[in-house]
């Protein structure tokens, strides 16, 4: 345990690891905290830059830029898990503590690391086999069976460096030519009846605050809808949140670990994935809890005692892809706000494009059913 860690308070200067939404929400909300706010990104025009009171555009693999950089910073975190755990260490290296570790950081970034974590610990997932030839994976389908899915070991996210497998008879080397990585792993299909996940904030000291389960919405393997609360029981609500604290514990995490389960027919729950940033089902926190995941991740990371995470009213947020904005135009947001339930957030991430996430949409109502009625009549209305 990181009991070592001392606070770091406002006004002090909280560095952040990659400057997309994630960095943008967060740096708005460590500023509303009274951080002063250092993002590190390669892109120059990354949509944080904006928010931050300096920027550095460099690449990760810059052990001098990333020197620069600690030493500007009281406290340094991370925005995704797609970042070399050799950056980390860099800056810890400089004598600046970063949350979460590089250790988290490898697990998470990695499936085969991931699985075989959850493995160790006795955390229940999809069983799956590690493979690295078209005859390994032959030999673990004959092992696992029919459906399957075949997925990249490294930096997979919203369906990318997926490949499923419908029946024993699919062309394998195929299968494994489409993968194109040198080690994937083979998960066995799992016949879930929804998704949800559980965003955990844990300190240094081993405090821990939960956020209630959210339930998922996928469309083109890319998160569409997230309802809060999950319309799931409330032994299978206990049931997940125990199990993502389980998680946060066992990989000792200091900051944000969004965990995503499968939910079974019979009220069982898997770990599929594990993040350890701020998460896409958690943004409608920021009109609908009492404290959003942002806050709660600049809280955790840097010392401060934890948030209440309860939700006020029940909250659905929709994603907004670039699909949904018209050629060389903008969409007509009097159709989101005319509801005056919904909140409209946007990225300012330039150039839109099919499939990436440009903002969200919350709406907050009195019940789940008037909430996911609202979002998806928004929903309809802008792709008109």
């Amino acid at each position: 345990m990181n009991t070592h860690q001392a606070p770091v308070l406002p006004p002090a200067t909280l560095g952040i690891l990659g400057a997309g939404q994630l960095g943008r929400m967060s740096a708005m909300a460590a500023r509303a905290l009274g951080f002063r706010v250092r993002t590190f990104d390669p892109s120059e025009t990354a949509c944080a830059a904006g928010i931050a009171d300096h920027h550095t555009a460099a690449g990760y693999d810059d052990a001098e830029a990333l020197r620069r950089f600690a030493s500007a910073c009281d406290r340094v975190t991370l925005e995704f898990e797609n970042i070399p755990p050799a950056a980390l260490e860099t800056i810890l290296a400089a004598g600046v503590t970063v949350n979460p570790s590089p250790r988290v950081l490898s697990v998470c970034q990695n499936r085969r690391r991931e699985k075989e974590f959850l493995g160790s610990q006795g955390i229940p997932c999809a069983p799956f086999r590690v493979v690295d030839s078209p005859a390994a994976l032959k030999a673990a389908v004959a092992e696992l069976g029919a459906p399957a899915v075949l997925k990249t070991a490294d930096f997979g996210y919203d369906g990318k460096g997926q490949v499923k497998i419908p029946s024993r008879d699919t062309d394998l080397d195929a299968v494994w030519e489409r993968l194109a990585a040198p080690v994937g792993v083979l998960e066995a299909w799992i016949p879930f009846t929804l998704e949800i996940s559980v965003i955990v904030a844990r300190s240094a000291t081993g405090e821990t605050a939960v956020y209630p389960a959210c339930e998922n919405i996928h469309a083109n393997h890319i998160l569409h809808l997230t309802i809060t609360p999950a319309r799931v029981s409330a032994e299978v609500e206990a049931r997940a949140r125990a199990l993502a604290v389980r998680v946060a514990e066992a990989l000792d995490v200091v900051g944000l670990l969004a965990v995503e389960l499968f939910v079974l027919a019979d009220g069982s729950v898997l770990v599929n994935e594990m993040a350890p940033r701020p998460h896409n089902s958690g943004h409608h926190t920021i009109n609908a809890a009492v404290t959003s995941q942002f806050e709660q991740h600049v809280r955790a990371v840097c010392g401060l005692p934890l948030g209440d995470t309860r939700f006020m009213k029940p909250a659905v947020m929709l994603n907004l892809l670039g699909d949904l904005w018209p050629a060389g135009g903008i969409p007509d947001w009097t159709r989101v706000l005319r509801d005056p339930a919904a909140k409209l957030h946007l990225y300012d991430k330039g150039r839109p494009a099919p499939g990436r996430k440009m903002g969200h949409i919350t709406v907050v109502a009195d019940t789940v059913e008037d909430a996911l009625a609202r979002a998806r009549a928004i929903d309809a209305a802008l792709r008109a």
